[in-house]
């Protein structure tokens, strides 16, 4: 019940103990085609470009960025949260000249602090964090695409922590590039990297595609600002996916197994009904805590549904509750970075755990263990906060 990865769904583990197929058999191909077409459905896009990354959710925010950026251009990043430092960084190793903007964590920018930015900055990329997990909020990207179009910049978002449990349309808001991960929301393990591109980005990147070595024909040229990585060229890997099938690398069959899995549980349960049983969840984890008599961290109004940052009440041992609660009820809450280590804990209610039990039950183990550890706490107000939710729920469905 932390910030993720979360348990995964059973269905997407028994997709994923299915043999194993060599890259090229028409399954495979076929089983390629279907995920593409599925994750176009769950970034809610048209993008042909629209594929898996094999790698955790870090892999696919640096395929995005170091196909995009090629060394000297200049990258804006707003940071407010560890994960914006990521971008930076990873932006920053591929030789880019990066410009950051920086917020107090627990609260997000507005869009005129990010085109007042790009007006200064006059970046070729603005790479932003949708939710940020180590705070808990979520970066409104409303009129980021108006402000990007205006004045020529390429706009990217990492949305692994919010897609499936948050409301996102990738055309919708006019995005370029996309990058997510499957072990918050989407309820499967970390080890592919949906992703998806706009054909503005197509472009930039196709500008600098370059075969390797050893499968290059004779008229294939060596693009003067090649991709300065191999196994995340961008350029490379749509051919791999598309119908060159470019050998590029050997796919990971069992993580695509499970990432196509994933991307069929969400379109099957539909993606508002996705949301709205993640916000519901979420809600009731966040009535829970405050009705235990703990404070919640970070700006309400713009709050991921899906994880909740408790601040930890004075004299107790964050640690040590956490221990407790993964040795004596098999929970797991997650910590925090940076600023908030040691601070606060967060609690996810994500993906298959997304669950009246799970949170019930979290709620009630957290209540005893705090008492253990000296903590003033409302007797039942967890669970009877949390009840009182799903039956105002209840009443207002009839």
């Amino acid at each position: 019940m932390g910030p993720g990865p979360i348990n995964a769904d059973p269905r997407v583990l028994r997709a994923m103990s299915a043999q194993l197929v060599g890259q090229y058999d028409p399954a495979m191909t076929e089983a390629m085609n279907e995920t593409m077409a599925l994750y176009r459905e769950v970034f809610r896009t048209g993008n042909e470009q629209t594929l898996l990354i094999d790698g955790t959710s870090r892999a696919g925010i640096e395929a995005a960025i170091v196909s995009l950026v090629a060394p000297g251009d200049r990258v804006l990043v707003p940071i407010f949260g560890r994960f914006g430092h990521l971008l930076r960084e990873i932006a920053e190793r591929a030789g880019a000249e990066v410009h950051v903007i920086e917020r107090e964590w627990g609260t997000v920018f507005t869009a005129a602090e990010i085109e007042a930015a790009v007006r200064e900055t006059s970046p070729k990329l603005l790479a932003v964090v949708h939710g940020d997990t180590s705070t808990t909020v979520a970066q409104p990207l409303e009129g980021l695409a108006e402000i990007c179009a205006k004045h020529g910049v390429l706009l990217y978002t990492d949305v692994t922590a919010s897609l499936g449990g948050n409301s996102f349309a990738a055309d919708e808001l006019g995005l370029d590039a996309v990058t997510a991960g499957l072990q918050k929301c989407l309820g499967g393990p970390s080890g592919s990297a949906p992703a998806t591109f706009s054909p503005r980005a197509v472009e930039v990147i196709e500008g600098r595609k370059s075969i390797e070595a050893g499968i290059a024909g004779s008229a294939d040229e060596i693009a003067a600002t090649r991709i300065r990585s191999n196994y995340f060229d961008l350029a490379m890997i749509f051919d791999y996916w598309g119908e060159k099938r470019l050998n590029h690398h050997t796919e990971a069959t069992t993580m695509l197994y499970g990432a196509r899995e994933c991307a069929l549980l969400l379109v099957e349960e539909g993606l508002d009904a996705a949301v709205n049983r993640h916000r519901l969840h979420g809600a009731a984890m966040l009535a829970g805590v405050e009705g235990l008599g703990l404070t919640v961290f970070g700006d309400r109004a713009v709050k991921m549904n899906n994880v909740v940052a408790v601040v930890i009440p004075d004299g107790v041992s964050g640690d040590g509750v956490r221990g407790e609660l993964l040795e004596d009820f098999g929970i797991e809450i997650g910590t925090s970075f940076g600023p908030l280590h040691g601070k606060v804990w967060r609690i996810g209610t994500m993906g298959y755990n997304a669950r009246k039990d799970a949170v019930l039950t979290t709620l009630a183990a957290l209540e005893q263990v705090l008492r253990r550890h000296g903590a003033a706490v409302t007797a039942g107000g967890g669970v009877g906060a949390a009840y009182e939710v799903y039956q105002d729920a209840r009443a207002g469905a009839r």
